[in-house]
């Protein structure tokens, strides 16, 4: 192992350091709120891209490419002198030395620091039953969104080559597992590729004839939208084809589908080859190692309590931002906390490093819920507002090309949903055997890889070294589904 002292004990220049980790909503924008502060900044991230999260599902299902809602944040910050990017993940934080440790590929680095902003993030939550992930990806990361985009367009190319009904069937039922603003937007988007783009590209199979199903657990779509625009983006979705089952709780994934148990008890089985999961969040570990340094409660979802200025108790230089942070006025988990968290703890930071009397208490200002149902409709809560159909997706639209990062992918992105919104096509259908395989193999490197992405072991059911060539055609079709 290798290890690189990283900044001296002091700042070359004797100007106070300031570690951000986590390149996301709350770490970059923290980090652009520093830009004219007479400070060092160094943001150290798990990649080298800063990721829009909000468009994933728009990538796993061909509408925008990866680099459109996913800039290198080296490119984000490359004129802001004070930032310096680094890559690695945050293992360790030494609170009392005031140290940040990140490893990558066995290099270890020290980042000392003066005033620590922590905005890890979150990430997938399967509520302990982790040995789902093998079989129902989830969408927080570019990996996730392209093996989904394989599993699901391989699905359709597996049907066409079929000749069992029932593994037909099977092949094109796509389930998702959470009916919140991600899940909507998914099950929405596989009913316009079925039933739109991909309607002409067959012959054998009939894509409109695609069953995607939406599965919760809650009695309505879109909780936090309350319960008239969570009705009416549930009958549109219906118009759409798709399948909205509520008060169901899955309790077994499989390669070959799911075990659902509804509300009155039974339990059915659900023969479906591709699943998403969109049903749950658990902050970074960081989470649990702040807490167990300094003695912050942590809760169930991985959160650790805050103090009203975002701080920790005891350490006023440690700033928690995002969804890592449990504060006590229990802000939702959703891109605007981050960004204004992250905009307010570089404020602090620099009223404190001038002598001046702190701010306030962190308040977060709702600027609304908003989710798209399908192309030129949506449902948007805005300031009580609430607006549904074409002028909530009009709103949709331009909210989501304001902050995406950078004039380029603007340009681009607006270019393909003009080939996805006004014609047929998606612009980005290719879709690798690298990319649905790519998690497996690298399963196989390291136990510890999958394990740090979803919080806990695996328990792996099908082993490819296993597969003999006589079962290598099952095999493949299972798992590219």
């Amino acid at each position: 192992m290798t290890t690189s002292p990283g900044p001296t004990a002091s700042s070359p220049n004797g100007r106070p350091r300031v570690v951000v980790v986590g390149s996301g909503f709350g770490g970059l924008f923290a980090a652009k709120a520093l830009r004219r502060a007479d400070v060092d900044i160094t943001v150290v991230a798990k990649t080298g891209h800063h990721l829009f999260q909000p468009l994933l599902y728009q990538v796993a299902t061909g509408i925008l490419s990866e680099g459109e809602i996913a800039p290198a944040t080296r490119e984000v910050l490359r004129h802001q002198k004070n930032a310096r990017v680094v890559l690695g993940e945050v293992v360790d934080i030494d609170v009392e030395a005031r140290v940040v440790t990140s490893t990558v590929l066995g290099r270890t680095t020290l980042h000392p620091y003066d005033e620590l902003i922590v905005a890890a993030g979150a990430g997938q939550s399967y509520f302990g039953n982790d040995r789902f992930a093998e079989f129902a990806p989830g969408m927080k990361s570019i990996d996730d969104a392209l093996e989904l985009r394989g599993r699901i367009f391989g699905a359709f190319e597996l049907a066409e080559l079929a000749t069992d009904p029932a593994e037909v069937d099977r092949l094109m039922t796509f389930v998702v597992i959470g009916a919140g603003p991600t899940g909507v937007e998914m099950a929405g988007q596989i009913a316009e590729l079925a039933h739109r783009t991909l309607r002409r590209d067959f012959r054998t199979i009939d894509p409109e004839k695609a069953r995607i199903i939406l599965l919760d657990g809650a009695s309505q779509v879109l909780p936090p939208f309350g319960p008239k625009l969570g009705e009416k983006a549930r009958r549109h979705l219906n118009e759409m084809g798709v399948e909205v089952q509520l008060g169901a709780l899955v309790t077994d994934l499989d390669p070959d589908g799911l075990t659902v148990k509804d509300s009155d008890g039974q339990q059915r089985r659900i023969p479906a080859a591709t699943k998403v999961w969109a049903a749950g969040v658990q902050a970074s570990p960081l989470g649990r190692l702040l807490g167990d340094r300094t003695g912050a409660e942590v809760d169930r979802a991985g959160r650790i309590s805050v103090q009203p200025d975002l701080t920790l108790p005891g350490h006023p230089e440690i700033h928690v931002v995002g969804d890592m942070a449990n504060h006590p006025d229990k802000y939702p988990g959703v891109a605007q906390v981050a960004i204004q968290g992250g905009r307010y703890a570089a404020e602090q930071i620099q009223r404190r490093l001038a002598g001046k009397e702190p701010k306030g208490a962190f308040r977060y200002r709702d600027k609304g819920n908003m989710a798209t149902i399908s192309r030129f409709s949506a449902v948007a809560d805005i300031k009580g507002m609430k607006f549904e159909g074409f002028i909530a997706w009009v709103i949709w639209l331009v909210v989501h090309l304001f902050y995406i990062i950078g004039f380029k992918s603007r340009v681009t992105t607006v270019l393909h949903w003009m080939v996805s919104f006004l014609g047929r096509g998606r612009s980005q259908r290719v879709a690798t055997q690298q990319q649905v395989y790519g998690r497996l193999a690298l399963e196989k490197v390291g136990p510890g890889f999958e394990a740090s992405k979803t919080g806990g072991p695996k328990d792996h059911a099908d082993n490819p070294d296993e597969v003999n060539p006589e079962q290598q055609h099952d095999y493949v079709g299972r798992r590219t589904a």
